[in-house]
């Protein structure tokens, strides 16, 4: 039994229970269409947002429908946003295989995506509540949000670290939050537990995605994606930041601008990964990152299910410590 099998032990059940609606929702008779889910489906990934619903919910007792169809539309949501991120980043992997975009081309992908939007806010209204509607409904406009201010922040020269965690805070962070605002919500838990179910969430999100990009800046085709993608993409993530805090060389300096504007060479961006761990990007980066794990676990405290609290422990530990 490896780590994540350990984690998932206090809601085993539940999540069998789980992968049934999901697989059962993203399925579609129409033979194309059809095709197109099961090859989304297929690539359905650890399963880190359900998994984290179910343990929050698991504390404050049995695992209401509601609660199930919660964990569905967050995880198709997110599917859906992950679908049209490839055609927007160009992506032609995802997760270490071909994306839907580079298998069915980008009008089939946008609109596969969409599809899946309309099934998440459909998963949404079964769970017979209105405030969970609005969080996810919020939660939707709140993604294109950072999706757009993150395009937008390509393009400006000056990249700085509050864009940086500006966006973390409208993506990965605000995935996470409803992640566990809607778990406690939907389990009947009190006003101040849902606030702190949510802030747990959010704190777990911005370490995930700091750990994500650390990853960028090292070679392992076990991560899923190629060293350096984010700057082949224009962007650069808080270890290059940090780096370029630390300089004032002109020659650095111009290298960061044609990176952003899309025009660096692989040298180039080989050059700007080697700057930025030669400066402290990575321990920096890790060190922010521990801050927010010191964060999360505060709000672990309100925890009283032995099995769940642990299992949340290891779960926040997972997410920081993971190799990939």
């Amino acid at each position: 039994m490896n780590f994540l099998d350990q984690i998932r032990q206090p809601v085993a059940v539940e999540l069998d229970r789980y992968r049934e609606l999901f697989e059962e929702t993203l399925t579609h008779e129409d033979d194309y269409l059809g095709r197109a889910l099961a090859y989304v489906r297929s690539r359905k990934g650890k399963m880190m947002r359900p998994l984290l619903v179910l343990l929050i919910a698991r504390e404050c007792g049995p695992v209401a429908e509601s609660t199930y169809r919660a964990a569905v539309t967050l995880e198709l949501l997110h599917t859906a946003s992950l679908v049209h991120d490839d055609v927007v980043d160009e992506s032609d992997e995802r997760r270490g295989q071909a994306s839907a975009n580079s298998v069915y081309g980008n009008q089939i992908a946008v609109l596969v995506g969409d599809y899946i939007l309309s099934l998440s806010l459909q998963q949404a209204a079964r769970t017979g509540s209105l405030p969970c509607v609005e969080i996810i409904a919020t939660l939707g406009a709140t993604l294109s949000e950072g999706e757009v201010f993150q395009l937008a922040n390509v393009r400006n020269e000056q990249a700085n670290e509050d864009d940086y965690f500006h966006v973390i805070d409208r993506k990965t962070a605000a995935l996470f939050a409803a992640c566990g605002e809607l778990a406690a919500l939907t389990a009947g838990a009190d006003a101040s537990f849902v606030e702190n179910a949510r802030r747990f969430g959010a704190y777990i999100g911005i370490c995930f995605q700091i750990r994500d990009d650390i990853f960028d800046y090292f070679s392992d085709s076990a991560i899923g994606k190629p060293t350096a993608n984010d700057m082949a993409e224009g962007k650069l993530t808080l270890p290059a930041l940090y780096a370029l805090r630390q300089t004032d060389d002109p020659a650095v300096q111009a290298l960061a601008a044609r990176i952003k504007a899309r025009e660096a060479s692989p040298d180039d961006i080989l050059r700007m990964v080697a700057f930025t761990k030669e400066n402290g990007g990575i321990e920096y980066a890790t060190k922010r990152m521990q801050e927010y794990r010191q964060k999360a676990e505060a709000c672990l405290e309100r925890f009283q299910n032995p099995a769940v609290r642990k299992a949340l422990t290891d779960y926040l530990n997972y997410v920081v410590d993971r190799t990939y």
